[in-house]
């Protein structure tokens, strides 16, 4: 291995002000932000909606990366998700403007898991296991499935995303 290559984050020790138990929930939002970083390095505003074969679009990812702590962060607190959260959720996928560009909607996510880390910091981990609701069904979760959800769910949507702007860079020019 290349020893000038940065380690990922959940081997790089812990993170200060945050639980054990709520290190690898810590260590994998910041593994999102730096894979997010890396991949839209010039990545061209033109391809931000596209939906090759079907999938969902790199602008779509982006904002529910952001919608989907937001609402799991929420239902870790245990309250329900405001009219603002569920308008945000309706208008996942849909460009904010016509000059939105990717780092805008990184720098949008960046400012949610600086956020969620806030909410980490003051987390009691005698809590950790307490029941919360998710929903209008008032599925049954607890504060630490909701944050590891989010967490787990984050990384999926960043390895799709991924793939998704791979794919779109390779493709010809229409």
């Amino acid at each position: 291995m290349n020893s000038t290559k940065l380690k990922e984050v959940w081997l790089r020790g812990p993170i200060s002000g945050i639980e054990a138990l709520l290190q690898p929930v810590a260590h994998a939002l910041l593994q999102t932000e730096e894979e997010l970083a890396q991949i839209g390095i010039d990545f061209p505003k033109q391809l931000l909606w596209e939906k090759p074969a079907g999938l969902a679009s790199v602008g779509f990812h982006l904002q529910h990366l952001r919608g989907i702590l937001d609402r799991l962060f929420t239902y870790a607190r245990g309250e329900s998700l405001s009219e603002s959260q569920l308008n945000y959720l309706l208008s996942e996928g849909q460009p904010p403007s016509s000059t939105c560009t990717y780092q805008e909607l990184l720098a949008d996510y960046r400012r949610q898991v600086g956020i969620a880390f806030e909410q980490l910091k003051e987390i009691d981990p005698d809590s950790l296991t307490e029941l919360r609701y998710v929903g209008r069904a008032m599925i049954p979760s607890t504060q630490l499935g909701l944050l590891f959800h989010a967490a787990e769910h984050a990384q999926r949507h960043v390895g799709q995303l991924i793939v998704t702007a791979r794919i779109l860079r390779q493709a010809p020019s229409k």
